[in-house]
């Protein structure tokens, strides 16, 4: 038996993190996370960051990488320009929809008028009021199907705005983003973050998505205004805001209500693009200027993903936001299914139309070199035996004694008005066994929600995946992805080591091509394809099969990385940016620099 394990209480100092000298060279995910880069004003773009780790020692010169470097810095220097150009086009688009939107109430305001002057709903004479409203309206409501009209009038002022004010301003030409593809390892995260960190300071709206991550904001949106929808909360105060102060009959205030409502109808029923009008962009904030939408592992999983990423992304696009993607595939290989191909294959337009299609062509899984260089891996104990079990407890009790020792249990909150139980937490550290987290029916939403609260986390009693456990498999390995995007330490208790977790047991082989792609738990045994056709989506408000409908060669491609990413989160290099790059110390960080600032404003105006 083996155990790979050694204290690392010398390591783990007031949570500081402290920093260890490399003694090789590695090129992974993370690497680009210099602290002093931090706090600086104006930081390296990627090819810089890239060549300062290169002649460090901290990253093996790779030609494919440096070529994506060079071209992301290239982009990086078109945005500041492209900055100024979106803030002058959000400049006048503002004007344009503040301008438009007095133009339509003119417009209704004339309607409602002319209906109060004619008399059609007050009139001296009640008798004929109602007579007359027979005569006029009898024939349009037997020939005129219900909404048939609001439709028509609804366009005519559409086309009337249209040549009053003019049409929506056409946003700059952007910058063409990047579609980065090839092999687990090969660095295409890294370059990502690489840029993603330089554009601060330079772009206003940036956000960097993992594709779990954003399916359930996609979904989280969508919840949202359909619940609004259905509540008619914001319908009735934007109506109460400006009719019902009107000095209008009730009735004509009722006909205003009902076009604005019908209004809103039409827009609703378009739902995808006024989720990505909100997706990079607070509409309660300045929305002037450019935006970046760094998505990182882009997949079409299912009938849903395909339809909202194509949706969404192509909205984002034709409005200007410029897109830097990762992914295991060229766009062309993305949809192997076949499913949804007319809308895939505008999808696939629109990202070839806007993105530059990169290959980093390496065949190296530089995380795999940290496993032959590295000297310690020190969170990974195996195999599941009284030693390994003693040393992953010690670790356990020597990390929460520095904390203050009291462990508690803890509830954190999970999209959709969820929330998950951590039965065991001390400041920012939590601890589940395997069962717990991924063989109970949560998910994605779950994984970052823990992610999100806690910079440490302890899984024990992980077993060597098979067919027999392969939806907990699969959950574990969102587990592991969600873990690694929100960088996370992570220690492990399991059955074996890393590169054997996945190699299936005795039971037989855990990749089993049929079985992953026509069988999963989630949908109660049905077939894909009965599951496609039906379209349905889980009550938690996730897609039914983000996890478990993927193709039995994407189910390949998410084993390796799962190890890939477990090797290199055991790396020093890895394991120093904790505290500089988890949502949890960031946090810290920036409570700090708000107290800093109102203690300051409190000094100054004493």
């Amino acid at each position: 038996m083996r155990i790979r394990a050694c204290s690392i209480a010398s390591s783990f100092i007031s949570l500081g993190f402290a920093r260890r000298t490399l003694k090789y060279r590695i090129n992974v995910v993370r690497s680009y996370s210099d602290p002093s880069h931090l706090s600086s004003p104006t930081r390296p773009g990627p090819l810089t960051q890239y060549k300062n780790l290169v002649e460090q020692g901290k990253l093996q010169h790779d030609p494919y990488q440096e070529r994506v470097a060079s071209e992301l810095e290239k982009l990086l220097g078109r945005l500041e320009e492209y900055e100024k150009d979106m803030e002058e086009y959000h400049a006048n688009l503002s004007n344009w929809e503040k301008n438009r939107e007095n133009e339509r109430r003119r417009i209704l305001m004339e309607e409602a008028e002319q209906k109060q002057q004619g008399g059609i709903w007050m009139s001296v004479n009640k008798h004929q009021s109602n007579l007359l409203q027979r005569l006029m309206f009898r024939k349009k409501t037997d020939n005129v199907e219900p909404g048939v009209g609001k439709w028509v009038s609804y366009l005519n002022r559409e086309k009337k705005l249209d040549s009053l004010i003019g049409r929506r301003p056409t946003a700059p030409r952007a910058p063409k983003g990047l579609y980065i593809y090839g092999n687990v390892g090969s660095g295409k995260t890294m370059l990502m973050d690489m840029f993603y960190s330089s554009t601060e300071g330079i772009v206003k709206h940036r956000r960097r998505f993992h594709f779990h991550e954003a399916m359930l904001k996609i979904n989280e949106h969508m919840h949202k205004i359909w619940k609004n929808q259905v509540e008619e909360k914001s319908l009735q105060s934007s109506i109460s805001s400006w009719i019902m102060n009107l000095s209008l009959d009730t009735k004509v205030k009722e006909w205003l209500a009902a076009e604005e409502r019908y209004k809103q109808e039409v827009q609703m029923k378009n739902i995808l693009p006024t989720v990505a009008d909100g997706f990079l962009v607070d509409r309660q904030l300045d929305q002037r200027g450019a935006s970046i939408l760094c998505f990182d592992e882009i997949q079409t999983v299912d009938v849903f993903a395909i339809v909202a990423l194509s949706g969404i992304v192509s909205r984002l696009l034709s409005n200007g936001t410029v897109l830097v993607a990762t992914s295991n595939r060229a766009p062309n290989d993305l949809n192997q299914d076949g499913m949804q191909w007319e809308i895939f294959l505008k999808f696939i337009a629109k990202l070839e139309e806007h993105c530059e299609i990169v290959l980093i062509g390496s065949e190296i899984d530089y995380r795999r070199l940290i496993a032959q260089r590295s000297i310690d891996q020190v969170h990974y104990f195996w195999p599941l035996n009284s030693i390994a079990a003693k040393e992953f407890e010690k670790l356990w009790f020597e990390l929460t004694n520095q904390l203050g020792g009291k462990v508690t249990t803890d509830n954190v909150p999970v999209m959709f008005g969820r929330t998950l139980e951590v039965p065991k937490s001390c400041e920012g550290v939590a601890r589940f066994t395997f069962d717990y987290l991924c063989g109970r029916p949560v998910g994605a939403a779950d994984y970052i929600a823990v992610a999100e609260n806690y910079h440490t986390v302890f899984i024990s009693d992980i077993p060597m995946m098979s067919m027999q456990i392969r939806d907990k498999a699969r959950r574990f390995i969102t587990l592991i992805d969600e873990l690694y995007n929100h960088h996370c330490r992570l220690f492990c208790l399991a059955a074996s080591s890393i590169d054997e977790l996945f190699q299936g047991t005795e039971e037989g082989t855990l990749f089993d091509l049929e079985s992953f792609q026509f069988e999963t738990e989630t949908e109660g045994g049905k077939l894909r394809t009965n599951v496609l056709a039906e379209g349905k989506v889980g009550s938690g408000g996730a897609p039914m099969g983000i996890i478990s409908m993927l193709s039995g060669q994407e189910e390949m491609f998410a084993f390796r990385r799962a190890v890939s990413r477990l090797i290199e989160m055991q790396s020093p290099l890895y394991l120093e940016g904790v505290h500089d790059l988890h949502p949890y110390f960031r946090r810290q960080h920036q409570e700090s620099q708000n107290n800093c600032a109102g203690t300051l404003q409190a000094h100054s105006s004493s």
